[in-house]
């Protein structure tokens, strides 16, 4: 039974690759597809595109209130349109719905404790403003993403300016991603996502149930000159910009600030530093 079963996996996994490494790029603007609509192949940027050679962030933990957090975590997961599972729906109109469950989530940021965000930096002397601190974490886009090594479809890649990305039309999925990322950044759609939508962003694909996803850097907004939704409404508490630039925000911040990154001795190199 169980070798009949990882060769159906094997099988479907090999034909979504081929399928659908075939199809054209679709285009971020619909709504009414699942795909992230990047494409794989290198493009020119649009013009007044930001640009990068490496693309990371800077969180200062000090300029974190619980009403920053808030407004951070509403505004990304508003505008990427990712559902909240404690949202009520219209039972006549999705009669299927099951109860909600309050135990699943679909996150692209979120707030942490500094225990569980920083495991191997805990220390018994911690100062107690660390402890209470409402840490935010999300996907680090990691310059060895063990999640990219992992995906079986291609469906999370990454791109040349270092963004971890995930094409939903590739995701069939299996969730090997999940279980490579070291930092619980990925979610899994175990149902629809879309009734549990309170206001649907058109601007932003909407995904399906069975598929994983996660914080795409706002990508989407980059490409427009655009900055994250997170560091709009953040109040200076984040920054993003080019590492490899020593002129840029990012770098400069990092040069004055003492600032660590999460569990540095897995070697994934992540990208997103947090000033202490």
């Amino acid at each position: 039974m169980m070798k009949k079963s990882r060769r159906s996996f094997l099988k479907v996994a090999a034909v979504s690759a081929i399928g659908i490494g075939a199809a054209p790029a679709i285009s971020l603007s619909s709504s009414s597809t699942n795909s992230h609509g990047s494409s794989h192949a290198a493009k020119s940027p649009n013009k007044g595109a930001k640009t990068a050679k490496r693309w990371g962030m800077v969180i200062d933990t000090s300029k974190l209130t619980e009403e920053v957090v808030e407004h951070i975590v509403e505004a990304c997961h508003k505008a990427h349109n990712v559902p909240d599972f404690n949202h009520e729906v219209d039972e006549g109109k999705y009669p299927k719905t099951r109860p909600v469950n309050h135990k699943q989530e679909v996150k692209w940021i979120w707030e942490e404790h500094f225990h569980n965000a920083f495991p191997d930096k805990e220390d018994e002397f911690l100062a107690d403003k660390f402890k209470h601190l409402p840490f935010l974490v999300t996907c680090n886009h990691c310059i060895n993403a063990p999640c990219v090594k992992a995906c079986p479809t291609q469906a999370t890649f990454k791109r040349e300016d270092g963004i971890v990305l995930m094409d939903f039309h590739r995701c069939i999925g299996c969730r090997f991603c999940m279980a490579a990322c070291p930092f619980g950044a990925r979610s899994f759609n175990f149902r629809d996502p879309r009734p549990f939508i309170a206001e649907t962003n058109p601007d932003f694909p909407t995904r399906s149930k069975g598929v994983v996803e996660k914080c795409n850097l706002c990508a989407e907004r980059l490409a427009k000159g655009e900055q994250p939704y997170c560091v709009e409404v953040s109040k200076g508490a984040i920054v993003v910009g080019d590492l490899e630039d020593p002129e840029s925000e990012p770098r400069k911040l990092l040069d004055k600030n003492y600032a660590i990154r999460r569990k540095q001795a897995l070697g994934t190199e992540p990208s997103v530093y947090y000033i202490m």
